[in-house]
């Protein structure tokens, strides 16, 4: 190594740590985009900040670092001073984009995620969700009680879903089934796409009250209705028989191990022969990559976002030694693991009964 890489390097570790220190900040310029509808105010033209801030109800001065600021993360484009213009990136923020990701901003900057993540070093010396003691209950039931919030967190998982619901309908052999019931499917909207690629299916989409309340929207918009039914319960009581493939996309990775067997049992309980579980969620490898200078967010978002089960929910993402293990406990036997090329870090994860039944080892 020569004096210059020696040099060199302590700038590049502190600009790292420089960097993600901001995260939270950058995190908090975008829901302020959000709240004050940013996108939607610019458009497909180019405004001044002053006009912006008039429609916003802004101060002027004010909005002009807020979009400059914007602009240095790469939303939006200052072309001369103060005339700005949306990125492809910045378009994404508007509610009116056909692939908004505004909910999804909103939901994961708001003070019910993020306050939690101020105790994670707490849960990190106890095991114990820092959101139940913050707030005195669970995630869910603290969604229950505030509708608002709940339609919005809906919301977030149907923009966040929609990589998938592009990918998942080809990159799996839905041929030799015939009915497929998504549990713990929300608004449908994954459902919905499975099903517009493979017209010979019909399906079943399982959530709470709660979770099901844009669904019947869902399906009617897709033309539906006639293929695809609502089932409102609780996926730790039971799971409606009658379908021979179960889909379980981005569910076990909010429950303890204990709970996503249950899960999984009660789909083992109803798989007829031949039938099969699809888990559908990031696979961690056995060890982390070594870290590079040209690595971005991208190649941690797995890791925070386990830590983000950790504080807020319980749950936890896994290697696929876990799901294997998982499976094996609720009866299964996992047999394919395949990553879904198109939508990074999910993987679809096949399952299918085992010969020896339930709990046995």
């Amino acid at each position: 190594m020569t004096n210059t890489d020696t040099q060199a390097a302590p700038s590049a570790d502190r600009d790292l740590i420089g960097r993600l220190t901001f995260g939270t900040m950058a995190a908090q310029t975008l829901r302020a985009a959000v709240q004050l509808k940013v996108a939607e105010l610019i458009g497909d033209t180019r405004r001044t900040a002053t006009d912006v801030a008039a429609d916003a109800g802004a101060h002027p001065q004010q909005m002009t670092r807020l979009l400059r600021a914007l602009a240095a993360l790469g939303l939006l484009r200052e072309h001369a001073p103060d005339s700005f213009s949306l990125t492809g990136a910045g378009a994404l923020l508007s509610a009116e984009h056909p692939d908004s990701l505004a909910s999804f901003v909103g939901a994961f900057t708001d003070p019910t995620v993020v306050r939690a993540w101020e105790h994670l070093d707490g849960s990190v010396r106890t095991g114990e969700v820092a959101f139940d003691t913050v707030f005195g209950t669970d995630f869910f039931s603290h969604l229950a009680q505030r509708p608002e919030l709940s339609a919005q967190f809906n919301a977030a998982m149907s923009q966040a879903v929609s990589e998938t619901t592009a990918a998942l309908p080809h990159a799996y052999d839905f041929g030799r089934f015939t009915t497929v019931t998504d549990v713990g499917g929300g608004d449908g909207t994954l459902l919905a796409g499975v099903l517009d690629a493979h017209p010979h299916l019909t399906g079943v989409v399982l959530d709470t009250t709660h979770g099901l309340d844009e669904a019947a929207k869902t399906l009617e918009r897709h033309g539906l209705n006639d293929r695809c039914s609502l089932v409102a319960g609780d996926f730790f009581s039971s799971v409606p028989a009658g379908s021979d493939l179960y889909l379980v996309k981005s569910i076990l990775h909010d429950w303890t191990d204990d709970q996503a067997v249950t899960i999984l049992s009660h789909c083992r309980e109803v798989l007829p022969p031949g039938g099969a579980v699809l888990i559908v969620e990031p696979v961690l490898p056995e060890a982390v990559a070594a870290h590079t200078e040209t690595d971005s967010l991208d190649s941690a978002i797995t890791y925070l976002s386990d830590l983000n089960m950790l504080v807020n929910l319980g749950g936890k993402e896994r290697t696929r030694n876990d799901f294997q293990d998982l499976c094996h406990r609720a009866g299964l036997t996992l047999t394919t693991v395949t990553p879904l090329a198109d939508a990074e870090p999910f993987s679809i994860l096949e399952a299918t009964a085992s010969p020896i039944g339930p709990n046995s080892r």
